[in-house]
């Protein structure tokens, strides 16, 4: 390892991360990181930096061989891949922090650090202020991670702390949360649980050495949560959270998906208010740990991306070691999930989709009932995410022992106690 590298930095970007990085590396003089060049889109807008410090060309900074170390924080996937690439292979390192563009190339990325022998780092990208990745990566041995489960995302956490504690509606809690910057003007990709699975195809690479595409994880977001879901929570003593959960299953595999969950007050995972974010881990012998840090914002991401930045004055690598040095589980969609579904026309809900119904409610305006569905099921057809349905699952969402669980229901019922 010897001495620190020197780090040149060519930073793409400067939003609300960019320039938070900047301002934080002018304060930090002892990491001996200086910018060099900043490639922005647009030209023409007052920046709180020296305008000689810009260009528009993305090559003044990919090809400059005094550049070593490319900083890539801007929101377009196609074109972060590309420059993320590029550095790759003109032999820079990398940092970056857009988890789309990570999460949906993740293939192509390990082939080009495999390739290049140069270091792509990413903490920014999944819990900003939260060093879950190298956590993952380093302290937790494949054979001892049980189970993940985590609030990813800041901005749906915040809408659904407002719709609990100030008790308003989605669409003013929504409104507020995008006066108050944590959530964007369109959105979408928050809301209907995008970013969300975008992190989640992250983590579970580092946690279980998975490469999946986000298009086969089961996802949803809080987009149909409504009021009345809210308050059958609050008489259960329970709260409502977008929860991304990955877990180890008996017959091998690992179940994994990211939907709005009911949360037992008890639960770490219950203390994640507003826009922080929770990351619990359970492992075979350090039982269960909780990671809890701020989601989003400048300075929060810009921290994670410095602490990427130092790592590499040592030359600090991902080594992958639950994919390339063990062998990596696989994702392990024959499980079952235990759901609460609210809606407002009985013909909407296939009932023949599930294994059983516990319980009915349909008298009032908003009917709702509990049951138990395959989450095949619920991959090969959309009805629980149209029509303003909700589907929210259960605390003690997944299901193994389907069968002795029949088994039992069928016992009860033949000796008439059902």
């Amino acid at each position: 390892m010897g001495e620190h590298k020197e780090l040149v930095i060519g930073l793409f970007g400067f939003g609300v991360v960019g320039e938070g990085l900047y301002k934080v590396l002018q304060q930090t003089p002892s990491l001996k990181a200086t910018i060099k060049q900043v490639c922005i889109k647009h030209p023409g807008k007052t920046r709180n930096a020296p305008e000689e410090l810009f260009t528009t060309n993305r090559d003044a900074l990919l090809n400059d061989p005094a550049i070593n170390l490319i900083v890539e924080v801007i929101d377009d996937a196609i074109a972060g891949f590309e420059i993320v690439s590029t550095a790759l292979k003109n032999g820079k390192d990398v940092v970056s922090s857009s988890k789309k563009m990570i999460a949906e190339n993740l293939p192509a990325l390990l082939e080009l650090q495999q390739k290049t022998g140069r270091s792509l780092l990413y903490e920014s990208s999944a819990c900003a202020s939260i060093p879950v990745v190298r956590n993952l990566e380093e302290y937790y041995d494949n054979d001892l991670l049980h189970s993940i489960r985590a609030i990813v995302n800041g901005s749906t956490n915040f809408i659904l702390t407002k719709i609990f504690e100030e008790n308003l509606s989605f669409k003013d809690a929504l409104l507020l949360a995008q006066q108050l910057g944590f959530a964007e003007s369109d959105p979408t990709l928050d809301v209907e649980g995008f970013d969300a699975l975008n992190k989640w195809t992250i983590l579970l690479l580092h946690a279980y050495g998975i490469v999946a595409h986000p298009e086969h994880i089961l996802f949803n977001g809080i987009q149909n949560i409504a009021k009345s879901d809210a308050l059958v929570a609050k008489a259960r003593g329970q709260q409502i959270k977008l929860v991304a959960q990955a877990k180890k299953l008996i017959n091998g595999g690992v179940g994994a998906y990211v939907l709005p969950q009911f949360v037992n007050a008890d639960s770490p995972l219950s203390f994640v208010k507003n826009e922080y974010n929770g990351v619990v881990i359970e492992s075979g012998f350090a039982d269960q740990q909780f990671f809890y840090g701020k989601g989003a914002g400048s300075f929060p991401t810009a921290s994670a991306v410095l602490s990427d930045i130092s790592a590499l004055r040592y030359e600090y690598r991902y080594e992958y070691k639950k994919l390339y040095h063990h062998k990596p589980h696989q994702l392990n969609d024959a499980i079952y999930l235990k759901v609460f579904v609210s809606f407002t026309e009985l013909a909407n809900i296939p009932k023949e989709d599930f294994e059983w119904i516990e319980e009915w409610h349909a008298q009032e305006s908003r009917k709702y009932l509990s049951g138990v569905i395959a989450l095949q099921k619920l991959k090969q057809n959309m009805w629980w995410k149209e029509n303003g349905t909700s589907l929210i699952v259960e605390a003690d969402g997944i299901i193994e022992d389907i069968e002795e669980r029949k088994l039992k229901k069928k016992s009860l019922e033949l000796a008439g106690l059902l």
